[in-house]
């Protein structure tokens, strides 16, 4: 008798020493060891992982398996091929850089095996430890606590991900690919059944200062996710779209239009605007957040950027993906 229940999915790339503590939490559960297997995808070739993976014991973990795409293609392609090969009934995700608890597994078993669906995702509790006085990237990180769907700490049945035909592989990069699985379970009558027992803690990582710029580059697969499910998207993702990034690029092009018109009134009403609304989104993100002088000045540079670049990378994500995300 087949006694493997559980695949564990997690996709990785180039981070061997973050995947190392993932996979040691996960070899450590409070679930019998024959009765779950985990399958490590790397997104492309990645030799220091498949040599930090060689270190572990595999006679006393029979069950770990290291596979490589052959080409970066994103964490949605890494996990499909971690869930097509899953022999387990029950598929768990979780990311390299998450802690899963001991009881992680048996949570979720347990939630499964209540259920008697053959058709089912289950969506876990997860934990991001912040400072007292956090950093603004720290307390974006920190809403992911609160996520109703998230592809560090869920499970689906392998039925339902056939049925779905799992995650779609044009979201290259880490967003909106778990909430597109989660739209796709909705509309499917798919039930998603939260299970507060089930923890996975995500530390925040120490980011390079500018970070919220390099971000914004994710927003064009707000688009596609957009454009797939426009009704679910305005419920759940935006309701209510960031006037006051359209106000900043307008009080911007007014700017520039003096400038190069020759209109003084325009010219300083726009640099009005630009500095007044500037400086408003700058002490917004500065609430509850350090003041230290180098956040600060992260906070004041990065808040003259990122409107202009999030509409960019939204108007950008519109024209690849054919749709018309604005505003």
């Amino acid at each position: 008798m087949n006694e493997l229940k559980i695949s564990v999915v997690v996709p990785t790339y180039q981070r061997p020493h973050l995947l190392l503590r993932c996979v040691e939490s996960l070899l450590s559960q409070n679930f019998p060891a024959v009765s779950y297997e985990l399958i490590i995808v790397s997104d492309g070739p990645d030799n220091a992982t498949s040599e930090a993976l060689a270190e572990i014991p595999l006679k006393k973990f029979p069950g770990v398996q290291y596979y490589s795409l052959p080409a970066k293609a994103g964490p949605a392609a890494a996990r499909n091929l971690g869930w097509l090969l899953a022999q387990g009934e029950l598929v768990v995700f979780t990311d390299d850089d998450c802690i899963p608890s001991r009881d992680w597994l048996a949570a979720m078993w347990n939630a499964f095996e209540s259920g008697n669906k053959d058709e089912v995702a289950f969506s876990g509790r997860t934990i991001v430890p912040i400072t007292e006085e956090p950093t603004d990237y720290e307390k974006n990180i920190s809403q992911l606590a609160a996520a109703e769907f998230i592809t560090a700490n869920c499970a689906c049945t392998k039925k339902a991900l056939q049925k779905v035909r799992g995650f779609d592989e044009r979201f290259r990069m880490a967003w909106r690919e778990d909430s597109d699985l989660q739209f796709k379970f909705i509309l499917n009558d798919i039930p998603i059944v939260k299970v507060s027992d089930a923890v996975v803690t995500h530390p925040v990582r120490k980011a390079p200062w500018g970070v919220s710029i390099k971000e914004e580059q994710t927003g064009m697969f707000n688009a596609l996710l957009y454009k797939k499910y426009p009704s679910l998207y305005k419920q759940r993702i935006e309701p209510n779209p960031p006037w006051h990034y359209y106000a900043i690029a307008f009080c911007l092009v007014m700017l520039i239009t003096g400038i190069v018109a020759e209109k003084p009134v325009l010219r300083v009403a726009g640099l009005s605007g630009w500095i007044a609304l500037t400086s408003w989104f700058a002490v917004k993100r500065l609430r509850s957040t350090s003041h230290s002088l180098n956040h600060v000045s992260e906070m004041v540079f990065t808040s003259a950027v990122i409107p202009v670049l999030s509409l960019f990378w939204k108007v950008y994500g519109s024209l690849k993906f054919r749709t018309l995300l604005l505003p």
